[in-house]
């Protein structure tokens, strides 16, 4: 069976809190996983969520400050440990490379498994599969940062009605969509376009072309919140963005369904982010992130 699920593993910015681990974040894509920004304390995190190592293909990360990629260490050694059967992928900024090596070499381990180092350097594509394409585009923060996006190729959805008066049923259905036409029906006839599904991760960023790149017509945005409203000064100063601004972001990109996360430990009330949302003009689906949530992706 397919699952499509965002597992929240850490949701706090800058240092954990009693009830936020640093940032982690696991997309789970049918039979694929995509780690995001294993902050320290990830592999913990993930042992509590049941996250096997087995179930990551590829580890993003948007940048290196600690808080998003301290863990990186221990789920590479956790990758090995467990002799992960099939190869792992990293994706990270090349200029944060020195940084890389550092973190998968921290201590010494034995190992096991082939780990393929894809940095980014430029806006694009940086894989193509049957299933998605993995996008990265360039945010705006003190430090190089990337924030990423999947996209599931378009298909066709299939019309009852139509099927039915062209007189096509039973294996015959099965047929025309391996061979795409039948005794001279179309696929196109009986069919519309069914756009794929389209999933956007921006962690530490101000406003930026990148941020509207990346959120446009997803279906979940998983998007930094750091700051309420009234610090917004603090969030142009530091590279950030409000609770307020993240969801307009969504709002003028037609998200359906919002994720906000990573949040200043200055904030005790979690509801203010969701009502300042809100208050935003933002009307879709809203989650305000909480450590070992799981977020389904909306179904088309």
């Amino acid at each position: 069976m397919s699952v499509r699920e965002l597992v929240v593993l850490g949701t706090a910015s800058q240092v954990p809190t009693r009830h936020r681990n640093h940032n982690g974040y696991l997309l789970r894509w049918d039979g694929h996983g995509i780690l995001f920004d294993p902050g320290e304390g990830t592999q913990r995190q993930m042992l509590r969520a049941g996250v096997a190592a087995h179930d990551l293909n590829r580890i993003c990360v948007t940048h290196f400050h600690g808080d998003h990629s301290l863990g990186l260490a221990g789920v590479i050694q956790r990758i090995n440990l467990d002799q992960v059967p099939h190869q792992v992928t990293a994706h990270y900024p090349a200029s944060g490379q020195r940084f890389f090596e550092r973190l998968r070499y921290a201590t010494a381990y034995r190992e096991t498994v082939k780990l393929t180092e894809a940095p980014v350097a430029a806006d694009g594509p940086l894989a193509v599969t049957g299933a998605f394409t993995l996008d990265a585009r360039r945010l705006s923060h003190p430090v190089e940062s990337y924030g990423y996006r999947l996209t599931e190729p378009d298909g066709r959805r299939l019309l009852p009605e139509r099927l039915a008066a062209h007189g096509i049923a039973g294996p015959d259905v099965g047929r025309l969509q391996r061979e795409g036409a039948l005794n001279g029906v179309t696929l196109e006839d009986v069919s519309e376009v069914r756009r794929g599904q389209r999933f956007a991760f921006v962690m530490d960023t101000r406003l930026c072309d990148g941020v509207y790149a990346l959120a446009e017509g997803a279906d979940m945005l998983v998007i930094e919140s750091t700051f309420l409203d009234e610090d917004v000064q603090l969030a142009v100063d530091h590279g950030h963005l409000t609770a307020g601004q993240a969801a307009a972001v969504a709002r003028d990109a037609g998200v359906r369904h919002l994720v906000l996360t990573h949040f200043s430990q200055r904030y005790a009330d979690p509801e203010e982010f969701e009502r300042q949302a809100r208050a935003a003009g933002f009307e879709g689906e809203l989650s305000i992130a909480q450590d070992l949530m799981r977020v389904p992706v909306p179904k088309r």
